[in-house]
C-alpha cells in the first residue's frame, strides 16, 4: 500500500517504517495522524513482523506537528459556542495523543532511530517507543514551550519516567536541544551512533537479535515491562504468575534450549493474528 507520509518495509520479521516527508521535515501533517496508527495495528493484527524499527528521512527525524495542525480541524474555530470548541479540541488532542498511544498497545517491540532534530511530536513518538537510538547529530526539543503551548500529546507522562524529573522540567520550561550524547547519559537513548547509516545497520541488528526470540515471550516481556512502569512491585509480581500460567509454552522452551546446544537458529511459532 501507498502512503503518504511513510515507506514501509517488511523482511526477515521485521518491519521498517520510515518517515518520507524530508522536503517537509517530515512535519506532522493530517495524512501522518491517520496513516501512522493503520500501519502499526496492520503489522501488529496481522502479525505480519516479529519487531518494528521506525526511522525516517533526510536531515531532521521530525519537525513536530505540521503548522496547518494547531487549532484543531479547520472549522472548530468557526464553531459559536465555546463549548463545542472546547469539546472539538480535546477529542482532536485525544486522537493525537492515540497515534502514539498505538506503540506501546501493540504487541511488538518498537525500536527508533532518531536522526537530526526530533522537535515536539517526534520526541512524542520516540518516548512512546520501547528503545531509543540516535546519531551523533541527533538532538531532541520540547519544541511546544517555543510556540506557546504545553505539550500534550505524550510527552511529560513518559519522558518523566524515563530520565530524572529535573532534566524534563528544564527542557520543558526552557525549549533548548537535548544533544545525543547528553540524551544518551541522561538514559532516553541506548547507544548513539556515528551517523545516519552505521545507526540503521546497528539497529537493525538489534531488530534481528529480538526477531530471534520467542515472539510470544517478547510480547509477554513487553507487556510485564509496561505493566511494571505502571504499578507496584506486588502487583506487578502477581500479574507475570498470572501471565506465565496461561502463557507458559514448554515446547518453546525446549526447542529454545534445543536450538542452543545444537548451535542453530530456533523455530518458534509466529504470534496469532488478533481477532477482531
Amino acid at each position: 500500500m501507498d502512503y503518504e507520509c511513510f515507506a514501509v518495509e517488511i523482511s526477515d520479521n521485521i518491519a521498517h517504517v520510515i518517515l518520507n516527508r524530508p522536503d517537509k521535515r517530515n512535519a506532522m501533517n493530517k495524512a501522518f495522524w491517520r496513516e501512522f496508527p493503520e500501519i502499526i495495528a496492520d503489522i501488529d493484527k496481522n502479525a505480519r513482523a516479529r519487531v518494528i524499527v521506525i526511522s525516517s528521512t533526510g536531515p531532521h527525524f521530525s519537525s513536530g506537528l505540521d503548522l496547518s495542525m494547531f487549532g484543531g480541524s479547520g472549522d472548530d474555530q468557526n464553531r459559536p459556542d465555546k463549548n463545542q470548541r472546547a469539546v472539538a479540541s480535546y477529542n482532536h488532542i485525544l486522537h493525537m495523543q492515540g497515534t502514539f498511544n498505538c506503540l506501546e498497545e501493540c504487541r511488538l517491540p518498537v525500536l527508533v532511530a532518531v536522526q537530526g532534530g526530533a522537535f515536539g511530536g517526534g520526541v512524542d513518538l520516540s518516548t512512546a517507543c520501547d528503545i531509543r537510538y540516535a546519531s551523533e547529530d541527533a538532538f531532541f526539543v520540547v519544541q511546544e514551550i517555543n510556540i506557546a503551548l504545553t505539550a500534550d500529546v505524550g510527552t511529560f507522562p513518559r519522558l518523566v519516567k524515563l530520565i530524572p524529573e529535573g532534566i524534563v522540567r528544564e527542557l520543558a520550561y526552557t525549549g533548548r536541544a537535548m544533544s545525543a550524547a547528553e540524551a544518551k547519559e541522561a538514559g532516553l537513548v541506548n547507544q548513539v551512533f556515528a551517523d545516519h547509516a552505521s545507526m540503521l545497520d546497528g539497529v537493525m541488528k538489534v531488530a534481528r537479535e529480538i526477531a530471534s526470540k520467542a515472539p510470544v515471550a517478547v510480547y509477554g516481556s513487553k507487556r510485564m515491562i509496561n505493566y511494571a512502569r505502571d504499578h507496584s512491585t506486588a502487583d506487578a509480581l502477581d500479574y507475570i504468575s498470572i501471565w506465565n500460567s496461561s502463557m507458559m509454552n514448554p515446547e518453546e522452551i525446549s526447542e529454545a534450549i534445543a536450538a542452543k546446544a545444537e548451535n542453530r537458529a530456533a523455530q518458534f511459532s509466529d504470534l496469532p493474528a488478533k481477532q477482531s
